[in-house]
This record gives C-alpha cells, sequence and structure tokens, in this order.
C-alpha cells in the first residue's frame, strides 16, 4: 500500500459547495412536511407597557387563516432560564418589537395578511428610556461582563501614572448599536408526532436548541431532535435559541400540524440580538520613548430590562499591551431596549477600534510610526495575569504584514496625497481573539468497505465544517480523504458545542481527532478484516477541555488599510485591505482565507457602512432592514489580501490549530479609521465614517 499524503493543511474543496450552488442543500425553512402551516409574528409597536385588548376577529375572517395565538390563548410554557425565550405567555411588553401575537395560516401570503389586520390596544402610559449616555443616572458596574470576564481589573495605580506621564492621550470613541443580518434569516419548521418534536431551525447549536425546548415543553431531551443540517450564516446571532424556533414548536402543537417560520428581516434586530452601543473612553500614558506607563479603557453599554448582556468591550486592554498601570472597566444601563447578544467577536471588535485608534493618537503625538509604537510596547507575558503565552507572534504580523503590505513608502504626514479631490491614506491596526474550546462528543466508525464514518453535532454555518472535520480525521486514520464521510447538524448526533467564539473547529477537531485515533489503535489490534458490522470508536473532551491551562492562549493579528476621500462628496472607499494573521496551524487555507477575508469585510462595513439609529420617541432602531442597514460587499474593496504565519503552538489541541472565524474583524475598523484620519488629517471618533460625518469633519478641519 502507497504513502497517504496527509489531508490537513491542503486546500480541500468545501464538500458541500455544489449542493448549495445547486439547490440541493435544505435550509430550515425548505423542509415541508405534509399539511404545514405558515406563522407570521405580531410584534409590538410600543417600547414599553402592557397589552390591553387584541382584537384579532378580522384576521380571523380572512380565508386560510387557521388561528391566531396571544398571551391569552397561547399555551403555557415552562419559565426558560433565557427569558427572551417566554413568548406569548402574559401581557407585559418589555421593548418594541416584543411578540404579541402569532397569525397561523395556509399559506404565507395568509397568515402574513393576518398579521397586518390583528389590531393591538396598549396600556403604554409610563414613560421609557432607550437613549445610552455615558451619564446616565441608572448606570451601574455589573460582576461579570460577557464570557464570564471580571467587569473591572486594576493593577497598580492607573489614574496616578496617566497623570505623570509626559506624553498622554485621552479620548473618547462612540460605536453606534450593530446587526446580524445573516443571508438566511431566522427560521424553523416545527412538527409534533406522537409526543416527540422534531424541529428544523436555522441555528448555530441544536444542543443548545433541544436543551432550551425541552425545559419549554416539560419533555425528556430523548423525545426533542432539532436538525440544523445547512445553516446560512450566524455571526452570533444564531449562537443561542431565539424566540422563532419557541413560536413554530407551540403553533405545532396548538393546532397540530406542521409550521413553519421565517423571520422578516424588518423584526430581526429587535428579536436575535444586536451588537450594543459602547461609549468608550481611552487613556494612555506613556514616556517620550512611547513606551506605556499606563492603560486605562472604560466602557458603558447598555442591556434589556429582561436580561443582563455586558459587551466586554475593555477586555482586549488586558491582553494587548504592556503597562505597570491599567484599569480596565464596564458599566452599563438596563433601557427598554432589546436584549443584546453575539455579534462577530463580541467586546473585542468594539473594544479594540478604540484602543487601537488611541494607539494611532498616541504615535502621532510622538512622531512615532505606529507599527514601531505597538512594537516598543509588546508584552513579554500577559499583562493582566502574568501567564505566559502560548504562543505571541504580533510582532512578526505587524512587521511582515508591513512588509507585504508596502508600509516603508508611507509618508506620515497627513492629507498629503491628493490627486484632484481625492485624497489618500494608510492605516494600521493590532488584533487579538481568545482560543475558546468546550467539550464535545464524537464517534468514528470503520466500515467492512474500507470508509469510515464520523459522526458529530457540529454546525456548519458556512465555514466548511463538514470538510475540515473529515480532513482531521483522516489524517488521524492515515486514511485517504475521500474514504472520510462525516455527518453533522442534528441533536441525535454526539453532543457538542456550538459554532461559536472562532471555537468550532477546535472543540470539533478535537473530539473527532480523539475518536479517530483511538479507532485506528483499534484497527491495528484487529486480526484480519473489519467485521461487516464494523468497528466504532467514542470519545469526549470533557475532561481534556476542563484541564485548567498555565498559558494565556490568543490569536494574533494586524491589519493594514490604504483609503481614498473624496473632499467634495465626503465618500471613503477602501482602496486595499490586507491582513496578516498568526493563528496556529491553519488547516484548510480555502476555506480559512475565506473566513479571514469575510471578517475584514464586515469590519469594512463596521467602519464605514454599518450603523443603527435608536429612534427616542418610539424605541425602535431606525435602521431595520438592508435598505437602511448597509452591509458592505467585496466590491466595496477591490484588493483584498489575507496572509499567515506557520505558526506552532504545542498548548492548543492536537491539531495544533487557533479559531480563525473572528480575528478577521478585530481591528479591521481602527486600520480603516486610523487611514481615514492619515488621508485627510481629521481624526474621526464615532462609527460609521459615513459622508455626511466626513465631510462636516473635513470642512471643521
Amino acid at each position: 500500500m502507497g504513502h497517504t499524503p496527509p489531508a490537513l493543511g491542503t486546500p480541500a474543496a468545501r464538500r458541500e459547495g455544489r449542493d448549495k450552488v445547486t439547490g440541493v442543500a435544505r435550509y430550515a425553512f425548505e423542509h415541508a412536511p405534509a399539511g404545514c402551516a405558515y406563522a407570521w409574528p405580531v410584534p409590538a409597536t410600543i417600547a414599553r407597557g402592557e397589552v390591553v385588548a387584541i382584537d384579532d376577529s378580522a384576521a380571523l375572517a380572512l380565508p386560510g387563516v387557521l388561528a391566531i395565538l396571544t398571551h391569552a390563548s397561547a399555551p403555557r410554557l415552562a419559565e426558560p432560564d433565557d427569558p427572551t425565550l417566554a413568548v406569548l405567555q402574559n401581557a407585559h411588553v418589555p421593548h418594541w418589537g416584543w411578540y404579541v401575537a402569532l397569525v397561523l395560516a395556509n399559506s404565507l401570503e395568509e397568515a402574513r395578511e393576518g398579521a397586518r389586520l390583528v389590531e393591538v390596544a396598549y396600556d403604554a402610559s409610563q414613560p421609557h428610556d432607550v437613549i445610552l449616555t455615558s451619564d446616565h443616572p441608572r448606570a451601574y458596574t455589573p460582576e461579570e461582563a460577557n464570557g464570564g470576564h471580571p467587569a473591572v481589573r486594576e493593577r497598580g495605580d492607573a489614574d496616578a501614572a496617566f497623570a505623570e506621564s509626559p506624553v498622554r492621550v485621552d479620548a473618547t470613541y462612540v460605536i453606534p448599536p450593530l446587526h446580524n443580518h445573516p443571508m438566511e434569516p431566522h427560521a424553523a419548521t416545527a412538527e409534533w408526532q406522537d409526543g416527540r418534536l422534531t424541529v428544523h431551525d436555522s441555528s448555530q447549536g441544536s444542543t443548545k436548541v433541544r436543551e432550551a425546548l425541552a425545559v419549554l415543553f416539560a419533555l425528556p431531551e430523548g423525545d426533542v431532535t432539532v436538525v440544523s443540517d445547512h445553516v446560512g450564516g450566524g455571526f452570533g446571532s444564531k449562537g443561542t435559541p431565539r424566540p422563532h424556533v419557541v413560536l413554530a414548536a407551540l403553533a405545532a402543537r396548538h393546532i397540530g400540524r406542521p409550521v413553519k417560520i421565517a423571520l422578516p428581516r424588518r423584526q430581526m434586530p429587535t428579536v436575535v440580538g444586536h451588537r450594543p452601543p459602547t461609549l468608550h473612553r481611552v487613556r494612555l500614558g506613556a514616556g517620550d520613548d512611547g513606551v506605556l506607563n499606563s492603560l486605562i479603557h472604560e466602557v458603558t453599554t447598555h442591556t434589556s430590562q429582561i436580561k443582563e448582556f455586558v459587551e466586554q468591550a475593555a477586555v482586549p486592554g488586558r491582553v494587548m499591551y504592556a503597562s505597570p498601570h491599567s484599569r480596565t472597566s464596564h458599566r452599563v444601563v438596563a433601557l427598554d431596549v432589546p436584549t443584546p447578544s453575539w455579534m462577530r467577536a463580541p467586546g473585542e471588535a468594539p473594544g479594540m477600534h478604540a484602543l487601537e485608534s488611541a494607539m494611532d493618537e498616541l504615535a502621532e503625538s510622538l512622531h512615532l510610526d505606529p507599527v514601531e509604537l505597538r512594537i516598543r510596547n509588546e508584552p513579554g507575558t500577559e499583562p493582566d495575569s502574568g501567564r505566559p503565552f502560548s504562543s505571541r507572534h504580533l510582532v512578526e504580523c505587524l512587521t511582515e504584514g508591513a512588509r507585504r503590505f508596502g508600509w516603508a513608502e508611507r509618508d506620515p504626514r497627513p492629507a498629503i496625497r491628493r490627486t484632484g479631490p481625492l485624497l489618500t491614506g494608510t492605516g494600521v491596526a493590532a488584533a487579538t481573539y481568545p482560543v475558546l474550546v468546550g467539550p464535545s462528543t464524537a464517534t468514528a466508525h470503520a466500515r467492512a468497505d474500507g470508509t469510515y464514518v464520523v459522526r458529530i453535532n457540529a454546525t456548519d454555518i458556512g465555514t466548511g465544517a463538514r470538510t475540515v472535520l473529515a480532513q482531521i480525521a483522516a489524517d488521524a486514520l492515515g486514511a485517504p480523504l475521500e474514504s472520510v464521510r462525516t455527518e453533522i447538524g442534528s441533536s441525535d448526533l454526539p453532543s457538542a458545542s456550538l459554532a461559536g467564539g472562532s471555537s468550532g473547529t477546535a472543540s470539533w477537531g478535537w473530539a473527532v481527532h480523539k475518536a479517530c485515533t483511538a479507532l485506528a489503535e483499534r484497527l491495528a489490534e484487529q486480526p484480519g478484516s473489519v467485521p461487516a458490522e464494523g468497528i466504532t470508536a467514542r470519545a469526549d473532551t470533557a475532561a481534556d477541555v476542563d484541564r485548567a491551562s498555565p498559558f494565556s492562549r490568543h490569536a494574533f493579528g494586524a491589519h493594514f488599510a490604504e483609503v481614498q476621500v473624496d473632499t467634495d462628496s465626503g465618500e471613503v472607499r477602501v482602496r486595499r485591505l490586507l491582513g496578516m494573521y498568526a493563528a496556529g496551524r491553519i488547516l484548510n487555507p480555502r476555506t480559512a482565507r475565506s473566513q479571514f477575508v469575510g471578517g475584514m469585510t464586515m469590519g469594512l462595513g463596521m467602519a464605514l457602512t454599518e450603523g443603527s439609529t435608536m429612534d427616542a420617541a418610539f424605541g425602535d432602531f431606525a435602521e431595520s432592514d438592508l435598505a437602511a442597514y448597509h452591509v458592505p460587499t467585496h466590491a466595496d474593496v477591490p484588493v483584498i489580501e489575507a496572509h499567515w504565519l506557520d505558526e506552532r503552538d504545542t498548548h492548543l489541541n492536537p491539531m495544533g490549530s487557533k479559531g480563525i472565524g473572528e480575528i478577521g474583524i478585530v481591528g479591521t475598523a481602527a486600520a480603516i479609521t486610523n487611514a481615514v484620519h492619515h488621508a485627510t488629517g481629521t481624526r474621526f471618533r464615532e462609527l460609521p465614517l459615513t459622508p455626511d460625518r466626513v465631510l462636516a469633519g473635513i470642512q471643521l478641519n
């Protein structure tokens, strides 16, 4: 037998690619069991109050309408751990867009028209409060921010060290609410048969959805199956169960027929989570040589009245730069707003924008190259904990990225490169994202015909999980890649962590590698050929994952941007983006590049086009669909490059990989806004840099 070439590290094509582009792949809403009904939700049109009456007579008179569920008629649910899932259970309205009714009909069009005819009366006599301010009287310091991070961390005397520093930056940065808009909206198809519930859901983790539904409907988990076979993007908004899947299951039980629901895009900002607005004050104190003495990053953000979520935006300051004195803190205000949640790189994306913008301002004050400034403040160990890094090649990312970008040719003076009305500038920012991993289980099965089947409840949200897991399995088995089949996307498979926090491949791959290694050992001991029933090995990584690591484990990167600013219109065009990453072993260059580029494009949107406005009068997000909330495309940047170092880190997992799904967005916005400053000489501290905002800033300069 010839030597089997390694599968890991090769640019294997996505296994499901053809199915997706030819329409063979089925998404949650496309499953159509016999007799399926359609649901359309009715959102509240007040920001705070109570439902006092619902007139559904006109809707019920519409041909095709089957039933209308309200808080008065919907079946009772058990109390969920997540209060956002307690839909149609009482008359209280905690925010605009909260669902107050659900219309069920024989067709989608009839359900939508029925929802339009439902009339709801409210008691909205109590005033609402939806506007975040840095001095809000109800702001408080929580115990923790998202991810279990302490809300406040201090070293030394940051205020005194800042006051004594010869060079100081004291700046505020504003990032508005941002929204996930995956290509596939949140959708589900639910069916009850003999007391068992089967749901096809657009989710980043069907195991978690099964657990939530089992609690809500008082079922054994074994009586619930949740399938998330193909998912058209999530970016965090599908990382936890959402109201749509509860509504589908509730409605299907009520009418005794399968029910499908797809959320209208205009409703998504209020019910599937959002990145909350963050108000940043960053103070950097340094010596004349640029070495930091003090780093202070204070963040104020909002949460809802029904569930606390605190964006951990000050946490990156605990990792990035050496400083003997530091304070990183979070405050939060509970407002009458929808509950915020995960959005790609929660915490790191807004936090690093503020920190890296402040670092650029410090470099300008020192007349020091911003790449050099970052290198001078490179820590030997993690500043916050003192733990050694398992690997940290940020300096190499900065220097190699600068070489590839042509940074040495840059004239550091701002507002110098002009061609007619166009000003050109370049900017840089660093990036970091933690290495996260969750416990997972997997089985590996050898068949008598020489093929293998790997089973694990991983979720492919467009990242190529099927392909990469097959590569991991093939390497561990020493088998050809084409001989390995992967089964994922169902809660009936061995349970696994969700696709979030850039942890999917590391978590699932660890379990797959462990199962396949065990299977290979059994096969080596097997006398003769594989029996007809095959041989199966099972692995559980709970003990491996829970083992405390003495290392600080993070991916790092550097982003470089070139922009052109039209001084007549204020329009900013990104001409080039380049990312350089140190993210462990890259398991599949083809799918990895796609992840990096996607994150960078999303960071471009954060910088220039994406932003939401909270309407103070109504309590609603004004930009609620893709006509008003502008998502960028690859056409918005002519040249975009993603490169990486060949990083070897033995303190991660058997594959030596780090997560790559989120680090691409971290730092990109700051690199772009720093480039806009270099182009114009004007410092912009509020995102996004829309033409009106840029033009006004240029004219004031």
